[in-house]
């Protein structure tokens, strides 16, 4: 069985003021829920971000936060009104999102082997990822079947997430509403099927 993500996006609304100078009623609201920008199930995604099916081996950003303290009560409902298990409830914030060094390494080297084919320019361009006996090769090692490479690889976190994939729109909506609220009046809350 597969591993899915659920949750919102949120935010507290300051329209630019610190949130100590905003109305006293200032509170988390919901913004938009993940599934309507985001429906995909990509484990390199949910192992750079938040921990969940990490076989790149990657330091998650957000890893087993629980859910937030001052949660909207749309998301409390979503959460806990489910018949499926969630698991590995999370948060994190636009400010860490925007801080991420999306160059930066996973800490180790990607438990499957990276296949590599012609792109439509003809460059090599990853293709799939699949979980092998690696036959006591390591990190770097290559080796050619038929027109495909083989590689033993370490991925980046843009690797992972590459800035026009499939979270682009959920970053942009985060971005926007940073914006006008500020970086730290804005989060994903998530939580996790499988």
């Amino acid at each position: 069985m597969g591993t899915d993500i659920h949750g919102f996006i949120e935010y507290r609304c300051t329209h630019g003021a610190p949130v100590d100078d905003a109305d006293e009623d200032t509170v988390w609201s919901v913004a938009l829920d993940l599934y309507a920008l985001y429906c995909g199930r990509n484990y390199d995604e949910f192992g750079c971000l938040f921990g969940v099916r990490n076989l790149a081996g990657f330091r998650p950003l957000a890893p087993d936060r629980g859910l937030p303290e001052e949660l909207p009560e749309e998301t409390r409902t979503a959460f806990g009104a489910s018949e499926v298990d969630f698991h590995s409830p999370t948060w994190i914030s636009w400010a860490e999102l925007a801080a991420v060094d999306w160059d930066e390494p996973a800490e180790r080297a990607d438990e499957r082997v990276h296949v590599y084919g012609p792109g439509p320019d003809g460059a090599l361009v990853r293709h799939t990822k699949y979980s092998v006996d690696h036959g006591g090769r390591v990190e770097g090692d290559e080796w050619w079947v038929g027109d495909q490479l083989h590689r033993i690889a370490r991925l980046t976190r843009r690797d992972a997430v590459p800035p026009n994939g499939p979270w682009a729109p959920v970053f942009a909506v985060m971005r926007t509403l940073a914006d006008l609220h500020g970086p730290d009046n804005v989060r994903l809350t998530v939580w996790f099927d499988s």
